[in-house]
Formats: structure tokens, C-alpha cells, sequence
């Protein structure tokens, strides 16, 4: 995954995609830094997880600037997001997910709000490639 990444920070040097090549160098900074804090080269799916924190990011700080009208900023976010989702593996869609909700419903047979944590620990072994703020709202909405 490293590899790859840096084939495709020169490529962006070299096609003089500044854009991208910004994007890329914050991406690689996040994984030396990650790198350091463990005290070792990063497996693929670490350097998964970091993209995935850095997409979080992101569609956080988009959420604030749609609150300000800032929309010259949350496209770029949007951009940037597209850029970086090229490194994550495919998710799930929200009837993939809907279907395994059901599933754990099934098994935990929650009875309130309460069971939340339950469902949501059930669902953390099961789901792998899940947007969990997406998987909440859903499991919230079938809980109400």
C-alpha cells in the first residue's frame, strides 16, 4: 500500500497535479507519523485505517463548513475524499449493511435504546469495510 501511494505521489509530481500531489503528501505524513507513534513500518491494513481516519476528517469538517455556507470548501473536502477513497477497499452499501443489522436483531433481540452498545459490539465483529456512522443512525432508527 506504501508502494503504491508513493508510485502515485510521483506520478501526481510529474503530471503536475498540484491538487493531488497536496493531498498525497498530507496522506503520507499521516502514515510517517503513524509509523513513528508505533515504532513500526505500517501494515496494509494500518495504513487502511489511517486513510480512513484522515476520510473521517474530512466529512467532519464538511459537516461544519455546509453549517457555514462555506461550500467553496467542502467541494474541495469532497474532492479530497474522492482522491483518498481510491486506497480504501469498496464499502458496503446500506442494504448490505441493513441485512446484517437484521441479522443481529435476530441473535441480540434488543428490547430498548439501552442495547445499543450491545448491537453496535455485535456489529463492529461482523461489519468490515462499513461506514459505522452510517450503521448507527440505521441501528438508532430501528431501536425508536
Amino acid at each position: 500500500m506504501n508502494d503504491k501511494i508513493a508510485i502515485e505521489l510521483k506520478d501526481a509530481m510529474k503530471s503536475g497535479d498540484k491538487f493531488k500531489l497536496s493531498v498525497l503528501r498530507m496522506l503520507k505524513s499521516a502514515i510517517q507519523l503513524e509509523s513513528i507513534s508505533k515504532k513500526h513500518d505500517l501494515t496494509d491494513e494500518e495504513v487502511i485505517a489511517v486513510i480512513k481516519k484522515q476520510v473521517k476528517t474530512r466529512k467532519d469538517s464538511i459537516t461544519e463548513f455546509e453549517k457555514y455556507n462555506r461550500l467553496d470548501e467542502v467541494e474541495k473536502l469532497q474532492q479530497e475524499i474522492e482522491i483518498l477513497n481510491v486506497y480504501l477497499p469498496e464499502e458496503m452499501t446500506e442494504e448490505e449493511i441493513t441485512k446484517v443489522i437484521d441479522e443481529v436483531f435476530d441473535i441480540v433481540k434488543p428490547t430498548s435504546m439501552k442495547d445499543m452498545g450491545l448491537i453496535m459490539k455485535e456489529l463492529n465483529g461482523k461489519l468490515t469495510n462499513a461506514d459505522m456512522s452510517l450503521v448507527s443512525k440505521l441501528v438508532k432508527e430501528r431501536l425508536s
